[in-house]
């Protein structure tokens, strides 16, 4: 049986005749950082401190034990007749030497790679080449290509983000970074199982197309597949053969919020004369997954159905969790894939300027019912087709799309992340002036490779992509959009101008948690445009965009950092709620929107809804009532207030809702209760009464059913006559409960004001004279002297008149 040896003990770096304790997997900057050797360079302006690492080369050495391999041909006797050495993942440009003998050399982060050892043993080094010297080789010969930002990430198969981008520091990683071990094997092993898995009337298959490799070749082998009780074994002749295997009545895994998500566990046994020699187990899902890009009256479609069924998809882009991929435990992506489903999510799309995530990632987007759309990496840039780069391309891709096929969360392979946009709309046309750019990669060998391997998902060339170049790339009316102007140039009433087939990106700014800024800039006075503040803000001109942002909504605090972070955060959830909002009220003309983001690489101003040290921003807590099966807003259209209900569950929606137009100083002036009926999976509108719509700065209207509420002010809040707040504080064990006796505009309590582990279970909420909300809170404990009510008070904000 094949018998496999960790090799992550015993390493070590070097560098100028230094020698340092280094981890496997890991990188250079935690090795170094572990060390002592640089400061945290999520600290402060550190980054720029430790930018040296990525401009050097490091070596990783161990001791490697002796490796069998005295050419045993019997089956029978003691030890294995060859022995290889694997790496999972090596990051990125690097020569493996073994006792003075040179392996291979390697330039691709995203590959595994396997060198054959027996017999073999001595000192391992694995010597890494600076990535940046790498890359502008490669571009110093093949010509320089248009490109978002200015680093040569496009010349190297490596997470392009490390280079830096507009939310994450420029910190050039170089390590062994997947792990390593040793793999004993004879007569044959497994080399590579594809599972195409379907299911039709009720009849799960999964085909397991298996590749070997041989050490004896005469040698008869077996294949023992199985699933449950269900059992296949077939001969093997050569070196690939197919196994199938039906599971009658196969239990449907679905999205969550639409079905449950069965797993059923496949083991392949490889055999010569009834002894096994290695087995492959994966989790599978039986499930359909189909795109619909139908062309229509309104344009071009882009929607998802699973199992048959069609959805809005209710999504998130995820980027690299770390910066450093190799901290990432399985635990971690379990918090922040469990946050995610928390606020309502069902579908990440998983961004092409990072990594083909772990094995860990899409496990728990199995467990959770998270779909995963897959960007292929590929960003922001054009990238060349020629040597070596278009090998290390395919080959990269053929080996992530057979290793992610058993997942039934992958639900989309997508070639790219706005380079077909780029190519149009940013100038790269004029300066490429002929010379190859990418789009033999989106538009040829990506669906291709896709096809032969996987050819049970859907493909698409890009995001943003029209369907066809006879469309601009990014036509809301035509497939995937990206909503970029908003943010960049626009208030974002602007979301509502327009209703995209699919909004695969668009987002708001806003800075991290008060404690984690604290700790990412000890010491500091903070303020919006600090040296800290604004060494963490890497977006081009994302402080003045903020403040322009917040200008259309509010009054800018002048010299009040806290007020400032407050409402910044409060216009970055208004922001995102006024496009989903919009969006979803148009379903099944648009089919979809992906927040821009979930999650941070570290601690930085951003577009994320969760900051760099897991944080929920009032974002996070907004998503959950956005992405909620079903949401009420009120939206003018057409010069008319009208109720959207839309209803995302599987059943009708039938109920009572109550419409009050109101005064700022609580006054119901005037009020109706009216049916509501919306059908499962449909929106349905309601016209509000003309006598209900509320006029001026000092009214406003409220519609509640079923415990959902949606609010309509008239006028900008910078216009409203807002009263000043007043409100009660209770605290008791795990809980505040804050009781209004005015009108309070999105009330939210800081938790992490209180103690930096602290946290609350609520985000923003606006409250009617006398209601309450009780807010669950942990990681702070009142005292016991009486205080925690005065405590809180100073951690809970609102909105205030301004004038």
């Amino acid at each position: 049986m094949l018998d496999a040896t960790p090799l992550t003990e015993g390493w070590t770096l070097r560098y100028d005749g230094r020698a340092l304790p280094a981890a496997v997997p890991g990188c250079v900057h935690t090795d170094l950082l572990a060390a002592g050797v640089i400061p945290d360079p999520f600290l402060g302006r550190n980054e720029t401190e430790v930018a040296w690492v990525g401009r050097r080369e490091w070596t990783y050495e161990t001791e490697l034990p002796g490796a069998s391999g005295s050419a045993v041909t019997s089956p029978g006797a003691s030890g294995h007749e060859q022995t290889d050495l694997v790496f999972e993942g090596l990051d990125t440009a690097a020569e493996i030497v073994l006792d003075g003998r040179l392996l291979g050399r390697v330039r691709n982060m995203h590959r595994s790679y396997r060198f054959d050892v027996t017999g073999m043993s001595g000192r391992l080094a694995v010597r890494f080449a600076s990535a940046h010297t790498e890359a502008e080789a490669v571009r110093d010969r093949l010509g320089d290509r248009p490109n978002a930002y200015p680093e040569p990430f496009p010349f190297l198969r490596k997470m392009a983000c490390s280079f830096g981008w507009d939310w994450g520091p420029t910190l050039v990683t170089a390590g062994i970074w997947r792990p390593v071990r040793l793999e004993h094997w004879s007569t044959a092993r497994v080399a590579r199982v594809r599972p195409l898995v379907t299911v039709e009337d009720g009849v799960g298959r999964v085909e397991l197309a298996v590749e070997v490799e041989r050490a004896r070749v005469e040698a008869d082998l077996t294949l023992e597949a199985r699933i449950g009780d269900v059992r296949v074994s077939a001969p093997l002749d050569g070196s690939s053969g197919t196994v199938r295997l039906d599971v009658p009545d196969a239990a449907l895994w679905w999205p969550r919020g639409y079905g449950e998500q069965p797993l059923y566990d496949v083991e392949l046994k490889l055999e010569h004369d009834g002894t096994p020699l290695d087995v492959w187990r994966r989790r599978i899902g039986f499930r359909t997954v189909e795109l619909d890009r139908t062309a229509d009256a309104h344009g071009t479609g882009f929607t998802l159905a699973v199992n048959g069924t069609r959805l809005f998809a209710r999504g998130v882009n995820w980027i690299p969790d770390d910066v450093f991929p190799s901290r990432i435990t399985r635990e971690r992506y379990r918090e922040r894939l469990t946050q995610a489903a928390g606020a309502g999510v069902d579908l990440v799309r998983v961004w092409g300027g990072g990594i083909y995530e772990s094995e860990d990632f899409y496990d728990a987007c199995d467990e959770l019912g998270l779909l995963v759309w897959q960007d292929f990496p590929f960003a922001c840039a054009a990238y060349p087709e020629e040597q070596p780069l278009r090998g290390e391309v395919e080959a990269e891709a053929r080996e992530n799309v057979v290793r992610l096929m058993p997942h039934p969360s992958l639900a989309l392979w997508n070639g790219n992340n706005e380079n077909l946009w780029g190519f149009r709309d940013w100038g790269w046309e004029e300066r490429l002036a002929g010379e190859s750019w990418g789009e033999g990669y989106y538009l040829g060998a990506l669906p291709r490779v896709v096809a032969e391997l996987d050819p049970t998902r859907p493909y698409t060339p890009g995001s943003p992509w029209s369907g066809s170049w006879d469309h601009h790339p990014n036509d809301p009316a035509h497939g995937t959009h990206h909503s970029w102007e908003v943010w960049n140039r626009e208030d974002y009433a602007r979301y509502r101008a327009n209703v995209p087939r699919f909004v695969a990106e668009f987002g708001w700014q806003a800075p991290p948690a008060y404690a984690t800024l604290r700790r990412a800039l000890p010491g500091e006075e903070l303020a919006p445009d600090s040296p800290g503040m604004l060494h963490h803000q890497k977006a081009d001109d994302g402080n003045g965009k903020l403040e322009r942002g917040l200008a259309r909504h509010f009054p800018v605090p002048e010299g009040d950092f806290d007020r400032w972070h407050y409402l910044t955060q409060v216009n970055q959830a208004r922001a995102v709620a006024a496009g989903i909002e919009h969006w979803r009220s148009h379903w099944p003309v648009c089919a979809g929107t992906i927040v821009w983001q979930l999650n941070d690489c570290w601690p930085v101003t951003s577009w994320a809804a969760i900051d760099g040290d897991g944080r929920p921003k009032p974002l996070y807590h907004e998503l959950r009532r956005l992405y909620a099966d079903r949401l009420l807003t009120l939206r003018v259209r057409d010069g008319e207030l009208v109720l959207a209900a839309v209803n995302q569950a599987g059943v009708d929606w039938s109920t009572s809702l109550r419409l009050r137009r109101m005064s700022v100083d609580g006054v119901v002036v005037a009020e109706a209760d009216l049916p509501l009926a919306s059908a499962a999976r449909t929106v349905a509108d309601i016209r509000v009464p003309r006598e209900l719509e509320p006029h001026g700065p000092k009214e406003f209207l409220v519609a509640d059913a079923d415990r959902l509420r949606a609010l309509h002010f008239p006028v900008p809040d910078r216009e409203v006559a807002y009263p000043r707040p007043e409100f009660d504080v209770t605290v008791a064990s795990g809980t505040v409960t804050v009781t209004a006796r005015t009108l309070v505009r999105d009330l939210l309590l800081q938790a992490d004001r209180l103690a930096p582990a602290a946290q609350a279970d609520t985000g923003l909420v606006t409250l009617l004279p006398g209601e309450r909300v009780t807010m669950g809170v942990r990681g702070w404990q009142a005292p016991d002297d009486g205080s925690g009510a005065a405590a809180v008070r100073s951690a809970l904000y609102c909105v205030e008149p301004t004038r």
